[in-house]
C-alpha cells in the first residue's frame, strides 16, 4: 500500500495565521473592536465610528471574521467573546494597546534569516551611540510592562515583611517605584547601566519616590552589588546575557542578598523541551534579531545558576505573568 502524498498543509497554516496576524493588528490600530461593544454594526457604521472609509474597512472585517476575531451574519459584524474581553478599550483585560509591540516585534523577525546568515544582529539594540531622548523614549515605553509585572508579583507573593528590595537591571524602575509605593515600609533600590542610571533618577523624581527609592549605577557582570538587600527582583535582564555571563550575573547580585533573602527571576522560561511555552519559543527570534547573545534559557539552565550561586528552595511559578514572562524563585540559606 503506497503511503498518501504529503500536502503542504502546515506551510499553509502558517501562511494563514500570520495573515490573520496582520487582519488582527490592524484591527487593534484602527480599534475596530470597541464600537462594536454595543453590539452587532455594518461597515459602515463601523467606519463611521473610527474614522475611516468603509470599502477597503469591508475587506479587513471579513479577514476578522477569518481570524476568530469578528462574527458576521447579513452585513452586520460582531465581536466575538474573546475580543470583547481583551480588545474593547475600557475592558479591565484589555489588551489591545499592545500593537505597538506587537508591530515592533514583527518588523524584527522579518530580519531573521539575514541576522543568521551574517551572524550579526539586523536589528540590534544599541544604545551606546543613540541620542539620549531615543533611549529615555524606548525606556519609558518598557517600563509600562515592569510596572504590570510589579502588580503581578505583588499579587501572588507576600512583600510585607521586606524592608530593602533591589530592582536589577532596573530601566525606569517601574519593579522599584510600584514596590515601594505599595509597600509603605520598603525602601528600594534601583540598579542598571550608567546610560540608564539618569533617566531612572529623573523618573523617580517625577514620581516624587526619592526619599524611598535610590539609584546606583552598577556592572554586575564586574562584581557583587555595593549594597546587602532582602530581596533582588530581576526582570528581563538574565535573557539578554550569554549562558555564562547570566550565570556570572546570578552570582554577584546573590551574594548581595542578605541570608534569608529572595531573588525573583521574571523572564521568558522555556521548559527544558525547549518548544514551550509558545510566547518563550517566539521571543528567541526577537534575540536572534536585537541582541548579540541571549536567549530564553531553559528551566533547568535558570536552576543550575542559583544552585552555583548558593540558592535554595529553587521554584518556578506554575503561571505566567500578563506580558508572557515567567518567573523563578529562589532563597538565600540563613
Amino acid at each position: 500500500m503506497e503511503s498518501p502524498v504529503p500536502r503542504p498543509d502546515t506551510v499553509n497554516k502558517s501562511r494563514f495565521a500570520a495573515d490573520a496576524a496582520f487582519a488582527m493588528l490592524a484591527g487593534m490600530q484602527l480599534d475596530v473592536f470597541t464600537p462594536l461593544q454595543a453590539g452587532p454594526k455594518t461597515a459602515e457604521e463601523i467606519a463611521h465610528a473610527i474614522g475611516v472609509g468603509p470599502a477597503r474597512l469591508r475587506l479587513l472585517l471579513y479577514s476578522l471574521v477569518t481570524a476568530e476575531l469578528l462574527t458576521e451574519q447579513n452585513g452586520r459584524f460582531s465581536n466575538t467573546p474573546e475580543a470583547n474581553q481583551f480588545l474593547v478599550k475600557g475592558a479591565p483585560s484589555y489588551i489591545g494597546n499592545r500593537h505597538a509591540t506587537f508591530s515592533a516585534q514583527w518588523v524584527y523577525k522579518l530580519k531573521t534569516a539575514e541576522s543568521i546568515r551574517t551572524g550579526v544582529p539586523q536589528a540590534k539594540l544599541d544604545f551606546s551611540n543613540s541620542p539620549r531622548d531615543e533611549v529615555e523614549a524606548f525606556l519609558r515605553r518598557i517600563n509600562v510592562r515592569a510596572v504590570q509585572s510589579a502588580r503581578a508579583l505583588l499579587e501572588r507573593y507576600d512583600f510585607t515583611t521586606i524592608k530593602t528590595l533591589a530592582d536589577v537591571g532596573s530601566g525606569c524602575a517601574g519593579i522599584a517605584l510600584t514596590m515601594t509605593k505599595a509597600c509603605p515600609h520598603m525602601q528600594a533600590t534601583a540598579l542598571d547601566l550608567p546610560l540608564v542610571t539618569p533617566i531612572a533618577q529623573k523618573v523617580i523624581e517625577e514620581e516624587g519616590m526619592t526619599d524611598r527609592v535610590k539609584v546606583i549605577a552598577a556592572d554586575v557582570l564586574s562584581g557583587p552589588l555595593p549594597v546587602l538587600y532582602d530581596v533582588a527582583i530581576l526582570r528581563n535582564l538574565l535573557q539578554v546575557l550569554s549562558l555564562r555571563d547570566a550565570c556570572l550575573a546570578v552570582k554577584n547580585i546573590g551574594a548581595a542578598i542578605k541570608p534569608g533573602g529572595m531573588i525573583y527571576i521574571v523572564a521568558q522560561i522555556l521548559d527544558d523541551c525547549r518548544t514551550s511555552p509558545l510566547e518563550a519559543v517566539g521571543f528567541n527570534l526577537n534575540f536572534i534579531n536585537l541582541f548579540d547573545a541571549g536567549e530564553s534559557y531553559t528551566e533547568q539552565e535558570h536552576r543550575g545558576w542559583l544552585s552555583d550561586a548558593g540558592f535554595v528552595n529553587i521554584e518556578r511559578a506554575n503561571f505566567l505573568l500578563p506580558d508572557g514572562d515567567g518567573v523563578m524563585t529562589a532563597r538565600k540559606p540563613k
